[in-house]
């Protein structure tokens, strides 16, 4: 691959293909703090999301019933190993006795080679398949919905950076999926790493989403890191009517006065999540994808305000190899990179088992293996639009030093639906050995946030609750640098912008990873924010 630098502003653009890298004008961290930078809001850029119609093509279910549909590639904790998920058969929506399908039904086997070798025979994989039940308040005689049988499959025993082909599904029923292929990450070593790392947010099912998931396709990302809000199954009733959910607000309760029906009813439609899953199949099939809960993803039932049920039962995750025993919180490798993904709606104070299992996954990361620590949750601490203003502080003040003092490199979140990147910064203050915090809410979903709360009559009322729907504890904001808000944009918000699009992380050697923004409006090879970010471990050391 060539790059090339166009000078307008940090536009580039990349011809391929050879492995010749041209990187002059490229800024870096090293060069900051760099004054900040507000981009201007595109006039030809309809902010409003329009969700795709159930009619979409990509919707439709397979025939026969139990041909694997949804299918997707997720990473265990090292390179060795993968989980291959699907479903078969279809849900239904019925009355609470309604009879779930029988996961014992149909199995669940892969199999899988490697894509090079000349043998035709296959090695098997065999796993385990479950079906989760939502349930909605009785009283509103409403029905519950039961998925189809999901499926999840463990390979193990795989060689480092190399390119399998597999089919799954079960061979007695002559029901197996067509082939697809993935790539496992390579080894952990300070010279290896994926070539390019896709992070989006806030996908959702709207025409934005579908440019996006064709540009992420055009990139041909080894890993792709998605961070809340997948299906937005919570902004629908169980009766498939659509909620406006695009102004919701915290207030001194901790609730939301806006539209509580989003938030109070209980009521999702779980089909949208089936649909979401036959959409996305094309990357997540091929592609190894992980997973990060956001807030659209709680989701609550009426039986012991369980939450979470369809995120945590249809996608597989690392938490038993990476010692969390949670799919909220759990770390991987990705090469020469350790991934932290933490949540911002499940308890994370210093007694927590979040906080504790944190601390202990720090503590074990061998920085000569892997020099990159990358951390990501949804709820940003470090955002200055005004939409989700500071709701995350309660977890700021609980898990900054600890991340700080570990020397996490970059922090990606979403929630907030719009692009912005960071100075180095640490507990508000410009710091070259704090993170980069780069928010990455704009992948489709909601209605992208234009306003910013430095903007005159922006600045919220600071007695308001700001744990709303987050685990924090009840409080109300104290001032930063004797301010409530700033009345400009501040020093460590380096780049913001109103764009719907995603992000791409290139790792190239232990100290330089070059990162970019990748616009819909734009074309594929260009990107309207590209920097290097720059580790120096020996300024800034590990310590505890």
């Amino acid at each position: 691959m060539v790059v090339k630098c166009t000078m307008s502003m940090s536009f580039f653009v990349i011809f391929a293909s050879t492995v010749t890298i041209i990187v002059h004008g490229f800024p870096s961290t090293l060069d900051g703090p760099l004054n900040p930078v507000t981009a201007p809001l595109d006039p030809n850029l309809n902010p409003i999301e329009f969700d795709l119609p159930e009619s979409d093509p990509t919707f439709v279910k397979p025939n026969p019933e139990f041909l694997p549909q949804q299918i997707s590639v997720s990473l265990s904790y090292s390179f060795d190993s993968v989980w291959i998920s699907w479903v078969t058969g279809e849900y239904q929506i019925g009355e609470e006795d309604s009879a779930p399908l029988d996961p014992n039904c149909v199995q669940s086997i892969v199999q899988y080679r490697e894509f090079d070798v000349r043998s035709t025979i296959n090695k098997n994989a065999t796993g385990q398949s479950i079906v989760y039940t939502q349930q909605y308040p009785s009283e509103n005689g409403l029905k519950n919905y039961t998925s189809g049988i999901i499926h999840h499959v463990q390979l193990t025993g795989l060689k480092p950076n190399t390119l399998y082909r597999y089919r799954c599904g079960d061979l007695s029923l002559s029901a197996m999926s067509k082939e697809y292929y993935f790539r496992t990450m390579p080894k952990s070593t300070s010279e290896n790493y994926p070539h390019r790392i896709v992070v989006a947010g806030d996908l959702g099912l709207t025409y934005n989403t579908s440019i996006v998931l064709t540009k992420i396709l055009s990139n041909h990302p080894d890993l792709v890191v998605l961070i809340g809000g997948f299906s937005y199954a919570d902004t629908y009733l169980a009766n498939n009517t659509k909620l406006d959910c695009s102004s919701c607000h915290c207030d001194q309760n901790g609730t939301s006065s806006d539209c509580g029906s989003c938030y109070l009813s209980r009521e999702t439609y779980q089909p949208r999540w089936d649909y979401w899953g036959r959409f996305m199949e094309p990357l997540t099939a091929n592609v190894p994808t992980m997973i990060v809960a956001g807030e659209h993803e709680i989701e609550p039932q009426t039986d012991n305000n369980l939450t979470f049920a369809a995120y945590s039962s249809r996608f597989a995750f690392p938490s038993n190899e990476s010692g969390s025993f949670s799919p909220l919180y759990y770390s991987f490798n990705a090469g020469g990179a350790h991934f932290i993904v933490l949540n911002s709606y499940t308890p994370y104070d210093n007694s927590s088992d979040q906080y504790i299992w944190l601390e202990s996954d720090l503590s074990i990361i061998n920085r000569s293996e892997t020099p990159w620590v990358v951390a990501t949750w949804s709820l940003p601490w470090y955002s200055t639009f005004k939409g989700h203003y500071r709701e995350a502080e309660s977890m700021r003040i609980n898990l900054e030093d600890l991340l700080y003092s570990y020397r996490v490199d970059i922090i990606f979140n979403s929630q907030v639906d719009a692009y912005e990147r960071s100075n180095r910064v640490y507990n508000y203050t410009l710091d070259q050995c704090g993170p980069v915090y780069i928010t990455t809410g704009a992948g489709g979903a909601g209605k992208l946030e234009t306003q910013h709360v430095d903007d005159p009559g922006n600045c919220p009322d600071p007695s308001q609750n700001y744990s709303c729907r987050s685990s924090g504890f009840n409080f109300t904001l104290e001032p930063v640098n004797n301010e409530t808000c700033p009345v400009k944009q501040p020093e460590y918000s380096a780049y913001r912008e109103s764009s719907f699009g995603f992000g791409m992380l290139e790792v190239k050697n232990e100290t330089h990873a070059l990162w970019s923004w990748n616009r819909n409006q734009d074309l594929y090879y260009l990107a309207a924010d590209v920097i290097y970010i720059v580790r120096q471990p020996e300024m800034c050391p590990v310590f505890n």
